[in-house]
């Protein structure tokens, strides 16, 4: 069994008892209001869950994570980011690119993303803690991120593409870009090859924690805006 969260005032467990199998649930119930999200990726939690449950809350072990200066770009995806046929940019429109993350996808059966998710994380972009990243090609959103910033941790939440590479553009410049600001690393949570391809890497939960405990007290002094220097990877 797990805990269940019956109010506001109902603090987290340790990450450390969080269950094996499946990996990372760690307790459920409560609400998705501003400071028990904020809570929650301060203590290496995460909700995940479906239309219809309780709030569920993760912290898998191992966690997947890039470190900024691990970022892999492949030959193809170089040649791919040399035609600058793109724009990218920071919280242009965030509602967009977090419906675009919940639209349906092929070969999957509806979306954790729900119109509570939607709500609260639009609250937290509006108090300048979520952020998102925007593809647009021809003036069309074709691709993008989202995640929150604290610190100098960003914690990824999802990513669409509706051109190809546009997700991975998305996800490089961003990285890059963090690099710039000396963010520590970006959570990607939950390891798949698209991950993989990109440089993630799996690290111990406890590693991960030292990470959280070192960096989500730094300042961050940047605007949210890409520098208008070339990068290497172009």
């Amino acid at each position: 069994m797990i805990p269940w969260l019956q109010d506001a005032d109902t603090p987290f467990p340790p990450i450390d008892m969080a269950l094996d199998e499946p990996n990372g649930l760690l307790a459920a119930g409560g609400e998705l209001d501003q400071q028990r999200i904020i809570t929650a990726y301060r203590s290496g939690i995460f909700p995940w869950y479906s239309p219809g449950e309780p709030v569920l809350w993760w912290s898998p072990n191992p966690r997947c994570v890039v470190f900024p200066d691990q970022l892999h770009v492949s030959r193809s995806m170089r040649k791919r980011l040399k035609k600058k046929d793109f724009k990218v940019v920071f919280d242009t429109n965030f509602d967009a690119v977090i419906n675009a993350c919940a639209a349906p996808r092929d070969g999957a059966d509806g979306t954790w993303i729900t119109a509570e998710m939607k709500a609260a994380y639009n609250a937290l972009h509006a108090a300048g803690i979520a952020h998102s990243v925007e593809v647009y090609m021809d003036d069309q959103l074709v691709g993008g991120l989202y995640g929150l910033a604290i610190g100098k941790l960003f914690f990824g939440e999802s990513m669409f593409s509706r051109s190809r590479d546009a997700s991975k553009i998305a996800f490089i410049k961003m990285v890059e870009q963090m690099q710039i600001w000396g963010y520590a690393l970006i959570d990607c949570q939950v390891s798949n090859e698209h991950l993989f391809s990109l440089g993630a890497t799996e690290i111990p939960r406890d590693q991960f924690q030292s990470y959280l405990n070192r960096y989500l007290d730094q300042p961050q002094s940047h605007a949210w805006q890409f520098d208008a220097i070339d990068s290497e990877l172009e």
